[in-house]
C-alpha cells in the first residue's frame, strides 16, 4: 500500500477500535490476574478471567491486523498504537507473574529490554525506512503468547505441579528466539541506516 492510500484511511475505524479495546483490557487483566493470586490459589475463578481476558486481547491483536490489510485500513496510529498495545499487555503479563513469583525476574527483565529496545529502535530509524516484522519476530510472538497462555491458566491444583515446567519449556523456547531476534533486529537496523545514508550521498 502506498503512503498516499494509508494517508486515506480514517483513524476512526474498526481495526484501531479493536487496538484501543487491547489497551483498556490490560488493567481488568492485570487485576484478574492479581486477585487470583500464584496459580488461582486465592481466587481461580479471578485467574481463569485473566486467563480469557488475556486470550481476547491477543486474539484482538491478529483480527485487527487481518482487518485492516483486507479492507486498506492501515493508518499511521494504527502503526504506532499496535504494536504499544502488544508490549502493554504482554509486558503487564510478565511482570505480575514474576511479582506472583511464578516466573523468573530475570526472564522478565531480558524479554522486555528486548521488545521495548528494539519497539523505540524502530521508531529511532524510521527516518531512514520501515523496518517491517520478519518470520523469526513472527515466531517470536507465537511462541510468548504460547508460553504465556499455558503459566496463565490455573491448572495445577488439578493436575499437579508439573504443569508449570510445561509453560517454563515453552518460555525457554520465547526466549532464546527473542534474544536472537532482537540481535537480527539490530543487525538490520544498522543496515537500513547506512544504506539510506549511502543513498543520500550518493545523490
Amino acid at each position: 500500500m502506498s503512503p498516499a492510500e494509508t494517508q486515506k484511511a480514517s483513524n476512526l475505524n474498526l481495526p484501531n477500535a479493536l487496538t484501543a479495546l487491547r489497551i483498556v483490557l490490560v488493567p481488568f487483566f492485570v487485576w484478574f490476574l492479581w486477585a487470583g493470586g500464584p496459580q488461582g490459589q486465592d481466587s481461580a475463578g479471578m485467574r481463569w478471567a485473566a486467563f480469557a481476558v488475556f486470550a481476547v486481547a491477543m486474539y484482538t491483536d491478529k483480527l485487527d491486523g487481518d482487518i485492516a490489510r483486507a479492507r486498506g485500513l492501515i493508518t499511521s496510529f494504527g502503526k504506532i498504537a499496535d504494536p504499544i498495545a502488544d508490549k502493554l499487555l504482554t509486558g503487564a503479563a510478565f511482570v505480575v507473574l514474576s511479582l506472583l513469583g511464578e516466573l523468573w525476574w530475570w526472564v522478565t527483565v531480558v524479554i522486555l529490554v528486548r521488545e521495548w529496545g528494539i519497539t523505540l529502535m524502530r521508531f529511532v530509524v524510521i527516518k531512514y525506512g520501515v523496518m517491517a516484522a520478519s518470520k523469526g519476530g513472527k515466531l517470536k510472538t507465537v511462541l510468548q503468547t504460547a508460553a504465556l497462555l499455558l503459566l496463565l491458566l490455573p491448572l495445577s491444583p488439578l493436575v499437579g505441579d508439573w504443569w508449570p515446567w510445561l509453560g517454563w519449556t515453552a518460555m525457554g523456547a520465547a526466549l532464546v528466539v527473542t534474544v536472537v531476534t532482537g540481535a537480527d533486529y539490530v543487525v538490520k537496523a544498522v543496515q537500513l541506516r547506512r544504506r539510506a545514508i549511502a543513498e543520500r550521498d550518493a545523490r
